[in-house]
């Protein structure tokens, strides 16, 4: 009796308050990783700019901006220095990719999402002490440690989605939890720029998001179970519907992980490809955004923290958009899965690369800057129902570990996007960003080229597991079609 009545306190299916708790999963780790973008353009020493590139910026009108940079207080990290730190995030990040797919395949998502989340939040708090003791330095560690432990949350939410989302609903699903990272950029850049500018300090975003990322685990640790045979809550029919719907999964895990065939397959890295394009445009924008607003277009930090949180708003809305539309294509047979994950994730990888080039060519032209990269971000929600849950299409079993390789492969790009911008960009005008964002185009380009040709959105044999000859023959078999229909 009482386990009827816990059932039936809950209205909302347990499917989707686990979607619901990993979008806040998601959207809490964006917070904590992007606060810094807003925050390092207060925490350095800003100098007036000099006759000798003035042509090239916007004109300012920050009464931050003074003659004198003596007269403000800051860090006087220059350009390249600022990219290192922006970038160290990623050096922690792709380390943990792996092992959390593979904890989380085995002992479930829960704890291994759980754990990192709040480790990334503790770290998030810990932000102002290291700077203070140790610099640069001491925030370039730190920032590595958080990107370990933020390092395992999509390959966790992927082994999690694979026990919660049935085909039908994985494009809305998955939409609504990964879309949980452009809330995340939208409230880790809006509040960052209010925050600071009612309070004047920097260190207090940091305190913010870190103890919000807190409160979240707390939730999660009560909410959430790995699957739906060991949830307590589940209903009846909500749960013999899951049984039904992901009957090819098998809950007891393959004694082994196929690695050879998992890195053999044609379609994983095809996957790859796109992830690396993807990531790339992604993180230049998320990471650099920001200080293209105040270094070119000069506005002041509320200014800065409320335009470049609007992209991100257009996205997450997008992403929902496209998520439907796909499942809905899908579902009507309009297309087939490897079809639809293509064509979504070319929309997604050439409308953003257009959009970018089109707005460095805008000059100081506020509004359509505004807009065209805002067109750019919303086009990117296109990603979601594509090439992000083509993961789960090409293996439920194993969705972590895959997660893991591709997402840790393409997180490569968050080392390399800010770095390199630092290094394209010293003066920070408009000549010197434009060709960040041709680079950024080529990237779009070739990766969306590779995973147009040789993408599947069909289950790999090797899901099943593993050491039958016949299922050798019938993957030789699979991707010598591929071949010949790429030679065709």
């Amino acid at each position: 009796m009482s386990g009827n009545r816990n059932r039936e306190i809950f209205i909302i299916p347990q499917r989707w308050v686990m979607a619901i708790m990993g979008f806040l999963a998601v959207a809490n780790a964006y917070t904590m990783r992007v606060c810094l973008n807003i925050a390092i353009t207060q925490m350095v020493r800003r100098h007036a700019p000099s006759q000798a590139y003035e042509d090239g910026s916007c004109p300012g009108d920050l009464d931050e901006v003074v003659a004198d940079p003596t007269e403000i207080s800051g860090y006087n990290w220059d350009e390249e220095t600022q990219g290192i730190i922006l970038s160290a995030f990623y050096y922690g990040y792709i380390v943990t990719h792996l092992p959390g797919g593979m904890l989380a395949e085995r002992f479930g998502g829960k704890y291994s999402l759980g754990f990192g989340v709040l480790s990334t939040a503790v770290f998030t708090l810990l932000t102002p002490w290291a700077v203070s003791l140790g610099g640069a330095t001491g925030l370039i560690i730190l920032r590595v440690l958080e990107g370990l432990g933020e390092g395992t949350t999509f390959p966790a939410l992927n082994a999690m989605l694979a026990r919660w989302a049935p085909v039908s609903e994985r494009g809305r699903m998955g939409s609504l939890v990964f879309g949980g990272a452009q809330i995340g950029n939208i409230a880790g850049t809006y509040f960052s720029g209010l925050v600071i500018k009612e309070t004047g300090e920097w260190q207090s975003v940091f305190y913010l998001f870190g103890s919000i990322g807190i409160l979240w685990f707390i939730l999660w640790a009560i909410l959430c179970y790995n699957d739906p045979e060991s949830h307590p809550y589940i209903s009846d029919k909500e749960k013999k519907y899951l049984e039904e719907a992901l009957g090819r999964h098998h809950n007891s895990q393959p004694s082994s992980i196929p690695w050879k065939a998992i890195f053999m397959s044609v379609p994983l890295w095809a996957l790859v490809c796109a992830q690396i394009g993807h990531d790339y445009g992604y993180f230049t924008m998320v990471t650099d955004l920001p200080k293209y607003m105040t270094g070119v277009l000069k506005f002041d930090i509320h200014r800065t923290g409320t335009l470049a949180a609007l992209p991100y708003a257009v996205m997450w809305i997008s992403s929902i958009l496209f998520g439907w539309i796909c499942d809905k294509i899908v579902k009507k047979q309009w297309m087939t899965v490897t079809n639809a994950r293509k064509t979504f994730t070319t929309i997604a990888s050439v409308g953003p690369g257009i959009c970018m080039i089109l707005a460095s060519y805008s000059g100081c032209n506020t509004e359509a800057v505004v807009i065209l990269f805002t067109a750019s971000m919303g086009l990117m929600g296109a990603f979601y129902p594509g090439m992000k849950v083509n993961a789960l299409d090409l293996s439920s079993n194993f969705a972590g570990t895959i997660m893991a390789i591709v997402n840790g492969i393409g997180a490569i790009t968050g080392i390399i996007a800010p770095y390199l911008v630092g290094l394209l960009t010293p003066d920070s005008t408009l000549t010197q960003w434009r060709l960040v964002f041709w680079i950024t185009l080529a990237v779009f380009i070739v990766t969306n080229l590779v995973f147009v040709a040789w993408a599947s959105g069909d289950e790999q044999w090797w899901n099943s597991s593993s050491q039958d000859a016949k299922k050798q023959e019938v993957e030789a078999a699979t991707n010598q079609s591929i071949n010949n229909e790429v030679k065709l």
